[in-house]
């Protein structure tokens, strides 16, 4: 194709950018410019080890082709002058007669996204040099299944043509040969197969199959472009949080052919097992295949160990090269190769993706051969990681009926109803059901329905397939491979070994061991846990060396991190567990919680009080059951702090609802069975109905309209204090006030609560020191939270309240409405209620802190909305400089590990 014919017009380019760069020109710390893929390429060819030469176009040039609809004007230019070069090298050209040269097309974004984006392999085929490629190779019947493939990529990624279309002509060369698989086919089958694929482009595409070589090669190198934005790369970076504006590099390499014989084949090697961490020989070899065949689980592996029967020579090259690449880039590789007559080729290496267990067990097998330090071991693990190592286990003693076992490709115990497609496990899953989406072997369109299933089930493939690499990265349970399977997606139903589950029947899978149950199998707590909570010991005979990995993760972070982390915790039983979790103290304890059950009326007839008696008396009721929580409380956290959040939920919360109230008082006045405490109570709830509660009558706001309600809250905590300190404890209670908006309200409630204390002190000769504070959860607050700190000595950043408070939105609400919407049209990259919003909520955090500070240097900041144990979260709250996360038991351990990685992370980056 000529360039005056050339629909895409060229941009301008500026003077002196490169976007083409030689392998021999690149290295691994290119990833930005080069992808993922032509950086390593270029860090092997830079090793000496056997790369097959080629080149790759950046990605600012694909960012300059998404923007504009055209490519930069040299690009074309620099293609030309490095396929040149690369002819020379060969000795041969693009796509000549007698001779070819043939080349992949692929694509590599900075971050792998396995399987999200297109290649095309074989580019340069055509009528006239497939006849040239069989007398190269001496084989005929390789030269055309490498045509039909080429036709089959070309028209399906870059002319847009239906894969099924090409898959159901393939079964029926197949059915019509009687083989049962491609490489059954022969060279007149394949032959005819050309043909039809031709034809199914052609009516497809509505143009003939491109014979010009290079014409192939622009077309495949703008198809990759475009891969960048398809619905499914998209989906997978929202789901990975991969910026959107990065861009894939397209890598032009000269190709090398598993499937030219028995001689020949493909494969992908681990340095380490993904799944577990083992050290060892991992990976699955297809002979006479192409690399597409073992990613795509169509024909199923041999294990990587049998290379050593089939080719030892080149099996014995594969282990040397697998332990330099992992010496070199000190942590587990993920390596493509292809053998090709008997010479080994490295077609890739990058930084394997692998389980939570296996991360962490790498980490620190990494630290004792001394090839990364512990503050790389932190950055080597995260806490989504170490929160699906707390999830449950198969208990294995319950009994259970096995239909079969495949490849444990991604741990974990799944359990949902069987579905045999991507829509079917979406639309179950937005349902409210738990569902195990089956499939023969999924492809990258397969994407949304894995990431609404529970785990994923395939009968083909093994742990390099498409299913097993992306589910790992996503910490989805996985079983591959799992041959005794047969899996029929048209009737939607499994049959093993006679029995048939049905698309709703329930099954349950266990990634670590590739097991498969009919029915729901019953968990049991995971080891991590029970090590958390004490029932397991590092260091003894029964500790896993799963634990074992995160003791000792977990005693790199708690050196390191400079974040303190706290418990939201109400009552003694969780101030319990949190201790034994970690935590450093309680950062949120919600005194509405003790006023739940039974209490629920005491606080009722307080609210709905008219007198200063009936106040009184309801208060005096509270004021006992009150001061035996923070005694019990105080004891379960002595000798550390405990920050106690006077009342704040909205009044409704603890008010009949006016609807049923209003039905009640109805149909007693239609039996004349009147009830004057419920018409008294009717017309209260009337006169207090808010139409927004959240944003009505609440926090600080409840505590100045009803007189006494603080004051007694602040008497129970200092009774409680004195009463603990005179049995010889040290409770360290700090007392902090919600929803305020404005330094005057603090001031108020601070001057009574300073009243209240020096009476308890007075009457109990006890001197109490108990710190006041306040919740910044407004954005008023932040806004003026250098007046706000002159009344208050320590501020904590409730950010649910700040997030609603922000954005303008109630989360009770939204999250069911519209946010799926807004995550899937990519407003959201994971909800502001789940990780915070560092532009928005963020920036007024950041504000609030500093001016905080700025009043009053030693001010002591914290944070204690559910941020505190999103990893993401608390990664922002170290660079703010906070003193403390707060989050719930469970979430300890997270928080406490990132704190550390984010220590580690900051003081790596002060020493560069």
């Amino acid at each position: 194709m000529s360039e005056n014919s050339d629909p895409h017009v060229a941009t301008p380019t500026l003077q002196g950018e490169k976007f083409v760069y030689d392998f021999t020109e690149g290295n691994k710390d290119l990833k930005h410019l080069l992808g993922g893929k032509g950086a390593n390429l270029a860090e092997m060819t830079n090793l000496g080890l056997p790369v097959p030469p080629g080149f790759t176009i950046t990605t600012e040039a694909c960012n300059i082709y998404l923007d504009s609809g055209a490519e930069p004007a040299a690009l074309r230019d620099e293609v030309s002058a490095h396929l040149d070069a690369l002819e020379q090298k060969m000795a041969k050209r693009l796509g000549q007669a007698d001779d070819p040269l043939l080349v992949s097309v692929r694509s590599g974004a900075k971050f792998s996204m396995p399987g999200m984006m297109d290649t095309v392999l074989n580019v340069g085929l055509s009528d006239a040099s497939v006849a040239g490629l069989a007398a190269q190779a001496g084989d005929e019947r390789f030269a055309w299944d490498s045509y039909r493939r080429l036709i089959q990529m070309f028209g399906k990624t870059v002319l847009g043509v239906d894969g099924e279309l090409f898959e159901e002509a393939l079964e029926e060369a197949k059915r019509a040969k009687n083989a049962a698989t491609d490489v059954d086919l022969e060279t007149a089958d394949l032959k005819k197969l050309v043909e039809r694929f031709k034809k199914i482009v052609s009516r497809e595409a509505g143009r003939d199959f491109p014979q010009d070589p290079r014409e192939q090669m622009d077309l495949a190198i703008r198809a990759v472009f475009e891969s960048w934005n398809t619905d499914r790369a998209k989906l997978y970076r929202r789901q990975e949080r991969i910026p959107g504006d990065l861009g894939t590099a397209v890598t032009i390499c000269s190709m090398v052919f598993g499937n030219l014989g028995p001689d020949s084949g493909t494969g992908v090697a681990f340095t380490r097992d993904p799944a577990s961490g083992h050290q060892g020989v991992y990976g699955d070899y297809l002979q006479n295949a192409q690399g597409e065949d073992v990613v795509a689980g169509i024909r199923n592996t041999v294990a990587l160990a049998e290379l050593e029967q089939i080719d030892k020579k080149s099996y014995d090259q594969l282990m040397g090269i697998m332990e330099t690449l992992e010496t070199h880039y000190r942590d587990l590789c993920d390596i493509e190769f292809t053998i090709e007559r008997g010479q080994l080729w490295m077609l890739q290496t990058r930084v394997g993706k692998r389980t939570a267990g296996a991360a962490f067990r790498i980490a620190t097998q990494l630290v004792d051969q001394g090839l990364i330090d512990e503050a790389e071991a932190l950055q080597r693990v995260n806490g989504a990681q170490l929160a699906q190592l707390m999830f449950p286990r198969f208990d294995e003693n319950a009994k259970r009926q096995l239909l079969g076992r495949g490849i444990a490709a991604s741990p974990g115990a799944a359990v949902g109803k069987a579905v045999f497609d991507s829509y079917t496990a979406i639309k179950w899953s937005r349902s409210g059901e738990k569902v195990i989406l089956i499939r023969r072997e999924t492809n990258p369109d397969d994407l949304d329905g894995m990431i609404a299933a529970e785990g994923i089930l395939t009968s083909r493939g093994g742990k390099t397939s498409h299913a097993a690499v992306v589910a790992r990265g996503m910490g989805k349970t996985c079983v591959c491979g799992a041959e005794e399977l047969e899996v029929d997606t048209k009737s939607r139903r499994l049959t093993a070994d006679g029995t048939v589950i049905e698309e709703g029947d329930v099954v349950s899978i266990d990634g670590s061991t590739g097991k498969v149950y009919l029915g729901e199998v019953p968990v049991v707590p995971s080891p991590v846990v029970e090590y958390f909570e004490g029932r397991m010991h590092a260091g003894a005979d029964d500790a896993d060396e799963l634990v074992e990995a995160v003791h000792r993760i977990m005693a790199y972070a708690d050196r390191r991190r400079r974040l303190r982390v706290r418990a939201n915790a109400d009552n003694a039983e969780d101030a319990l567990r949190a201790r034994r979790f970690g935590a450093q103290g309680i950062g949120l304890c919600r005194t509405e919680h003790m006023f739940l059950g039974e209490r629920r009326g005491m606080v009722e007839k307080l609210i709905l009080a008219d007198t200063d008696d009936e106040r009184e008396e309801a208060l005096g009721a509270l004021l006992p059951l009150q001061k035996k929580d923070f005694i019990e409380l105080f004891e379960a956290m002595d000798g550390l702090p405990v920050t106690v959040r006077l009342l704040d939920p909205p009044l409704h919360e603890f008010l009949p609802d006016i609807t049923e109230l209003s039905v009640r008082v109805a149909l007693a006045e239609a039996r004349k069975d009147h009830n004057e405490n419920d018409l008294r109570l009717l017309q209260a709830v009337h006169k207090l109905h808010e139409q927004n509660p959240m944003l009505g009558l609440r926090g600080v706001r409840l505590g100045l309209v009803i007189p006494g309600l603080f004051a007694m809250q602040v008497r129970a905590i200092a009774e409680a204090a004195a009463e603990r300190k005179n049995a010889k404890g040290d409770p360290r209670p700090e007392i902090m006030i919600p929803l305020v908006g404005t330094v005057q309200e603090l001031e108020i409630v601070r001057d009574e609560a300073e009243q209240v204390i020096a009476e308890v002190e007075r009457a109990t000769g006890v001197e109490l020191k108990l710190a006041l504070g306040t919740m910044i959860e407004l954005p008023r607050a932040a806004l003026t939270a250098g007046q706000i700190a002159e009344a208050a000595e320590f501020f904590s950043f409730g950010t649910n309240d700040l997030t609603q408070t922000v954005w303008g939105f109630s989360r009770d609400d939204v999250e069911a409405s519209f946010f799926t919407a807004y995550l899937e049209k990519g407003i959201f990259g994971v909800s502001p209620f789940e990780t915070i919003d560092r532009d928005g909520v963020g920036a007024l955090v950041r504000s609030a802190a500093e001016a905080g500070r700025a009043t009053r240097p030693g001010l002591k900041l914290g944070v204690c909305g559910e941020h505190g144990g999103d990893p993401e979260s608390v990664q922002f709250f170290h660079e703010v400089g906070l003193d403390y996360v707060s989050c719930s038991p469970f979430r300890i351990p997270v928080a406490r590990l990132e704190a550390g990685r984010a220590a580690a992370s900051s003081a790596g980056s002060d020493s560069r």
